[in-house]
């Protein structure tokens, strides 16, 4: 088993929780995994970079054409971090118009759900819907409940599910 995997957003987005989420399902499993993060300005909005290998690697960085799956929490990040996905590389964007990849209006899905915050485990879910990623919806929950504090369990939860269209 391996895959290389990005995910790509802006400061407050929750790219961080999403990598965790996805690192402790390798853990759970007992895979080996590998994650990097680059967050250049992050705390004023700026882009934040998150790379994850899943599998027997020696190195957490990704190279230009080598990613598997994209996790874009922000479409404007397209064009700086397509380069990284192989040429059939699987994309995911949270996004409100048609185009590139596989698309789901997270963020607007994640305020109806009452915290904006929320988007990056709506795109969790349809990643996970459309059998892009190597985990499945059961070892998702089990690893945001084991990551998210008590109080916020319920919501990511909630929002992982519509992501997963329940």
């Amino acid at each position: 088993m391996k895959q290389q995997i990005i995910v790509s957003g802006i400061g407050g987005q929750g790219v961080l929780f999403l990598t965790r989420v996805i690192a402790q399902v390798a853990v759970d499993r007992g895979i080996p995994v590998l994650t990097s993060e680059t967050h250049g300005m992050a705390q004023r909005g700026g882009t934040v970079l998150s790379t994850i290998k899943v599998g027997p690697f020696a190195s957490p960085l990704i190279r230009a054409g080598q990613a598997d799956v994209g996790l874009l929490l922000w479409e404007n990040n397209l064009p700086v971090h397509r380069g990284l996905l192989k040429t059939a590389g699987r994309l995911l964007i949270n996004a409100e118009k048609e185009g590139e990849g596989e698309r789901i209006d997270a963020s607007k899905i994640a305020r109806e759900l009452g915290n904006a915050v929320l988007s990056n485990l709506v795109l969790l879910g349809l990643a996970v819907r459309e059998n892009a990623l190597f985990c499945a919806a059961e070892e998702c929950e089990e690893a945001i409940r084991s990551l998210a504090p008590a109080k916020f369990v319920e919501q990511n939860l909630r929002a992982f599910r519509k992501g997963l269209g329940k």
